[in-house]
C-alpha cells in the first residue's frame, strides 16, 4: 500500500513535494491554501508548474487536497452556503491547475435544520460544482457522527451519491471517524463486517482514499479526536485489518495523526508500514 501523511505548504505549495519525499511519503495530502480562511492567494503558473515538475522528479505516486475548515456545504444559512460553494469551486480549480486528482471534503452540518434539509444543500452544492468542466474527483469523507453533522452514516453518503448522479464523486474512509460514529473497527471480524455494510449501502469500489487514524474517544462517542496509531480505541488489530482488507489493498493511505511528545508523523508512518507488513 502507498502510505503518507498531511504535509505543510509553507513557503510555497511546490515545497510540499520535497517535504513529503524527505519524510518518506509515497503519497501525501495538502491544503492548497490557508485552511482557516475563506480567501486564498492565486497559485501562480510558475508555482503550479514547479509543483507538477517536483512530483515527477521525486517520483511520488499521488498528492491529494483537502477542503479548508470553514466551508459548510450543508448549511441552511444562504450566505455561508454560497461562500462554501464558491470555495468548493475554487478548490476544484486549484486541484486542476496542480494536477491533483482528488479533493477531500466533509459534508458539513445542517445546524439543526434537519437531515433532509442538509442533504438538499449538499446535493445542490456538489451538483453545481461538478457541473463545471474538470477531472478532479470530490471525495466525501466519512465523519464522526457529531450532533447535526452529515456523513456520519453510510446512508448519508449513499443518498448524496445516488441523488447527485455523477462519476466524479467518491469516498474517503476515515477510520477514526467511522469508529466514533459507531462502526466496529477494533477487530478483523468487526471491520470486515463493517465493510460488508459499506459495500451493501454504497459499494466498496467507490472508496478512493483511506485516512488511517486511531481514535482517542470510544466507539459511538461522536467525538472526532484523532490518536497515534495503535494507542487509541481502535488499536493495532483493527488498523491492521484495515490495511489488509482485500477491497482496500490498492488504495492510497493518508495519516492524520497528532504530532506531540508521544510520536511524530514519521513515527506513525513507521507503525503503519509495520502493520501493513504483518499478517492479519
Amino acid at each position: 500500500m502507498k502510505l503518507g501523511f498531511h504535509v505543510s505548504i509553507a513557503g510555497g505549495i511546490e515545497r510540499s513535494v520535497g517535504r513529503a519525499k524527505a519524510a518518506g511519503c509515497q503519497v501525501f495530502q495538502i491544503f492548497t491554501s490557508n485552511p482557516r480562511s475563506w480567501k486564498s492567494a492565486e497559485i501562480s503558473p510558475r508555482s503550479a508548474e514547479a509543483f507538477r515538475d517536483e512530483m515527477a522528479v521525486f517520483g511520488l505516486e499521488l498528492a491529494v487536497a483537502h477542503m479548508p475548515y470553514l466551508p459548510n456545504l450543508a448549511s441552511p444559512r444562504p450566505d455561508v452556503h454560497r461562500q462554501s460553494l464558491e470555495v468548493l469551486v475554487r478548490e476544484l480549480s486549484r486541484c486542476q491547475i496542480l494536477g491533483i486528482p482528488y479533493l477531500v471534503t466533509h459534508m458539513g452540518s445542517h445546524l439543526g435544520a434537519g437531515r433532509k434539509a442538509g442533504l438538499a444543500q449538499i446535493i445542490q452544492a456538489l451538483s453545481s460544482a461538478l457541473d463545471l468542466p474538470g477531472q478532479t474527483m470530490i471525495l466525501l469523507e466519512t465523519t464522526a457522527g457529531t450532533r447535526n453533522s452529515m456523513g456520519g452514516t453510510f446512508r448519508d453518503i449513499a443518498e448524496v451519491m445516488d441523488r447527485t448522479g455523477t462519476d466524479r464523486l467518491g469516498v474517503c474512509l476515515d477510520t477514526c471517524h467511522i469508529f466514533a460514529a459507531g462502526y466496529e473497527v477494533r477487530t478483523r471480524e468487526g471491520f470486515f463486517e463493517t465493510m460488508k455494510q459499506f459495500d451493501s449501502e454504497i459499494g466498496s469500489g467507490h472508496i478512493r482514499l483511506i485516512h488511517l487514524n486511531d481514535c482517542l474517544s470510544t466507539l459511538g462517542s461522536g467525538r472526532d479526536r484523532h490518536q497515534h496509531l495503535g494507542l487509541g480505541g481502535i488499536g493495532e488489530d483493527g488498523l491492521r485489518a484495515v490495511l489488509h482488507h482485500p477491497a482496500l489493498q490498492d488504495l492510497p493511505v493518508i495519516l492524520e495523526t497528532p504530532v506531540d511528545e508521544g510520536r511524530d508523523d514519521r513515527g506513525n508512518l513507521d507503525v503503519a508500514r509495520r502493520l501493513s507488513s504483518e499478517s492479519c
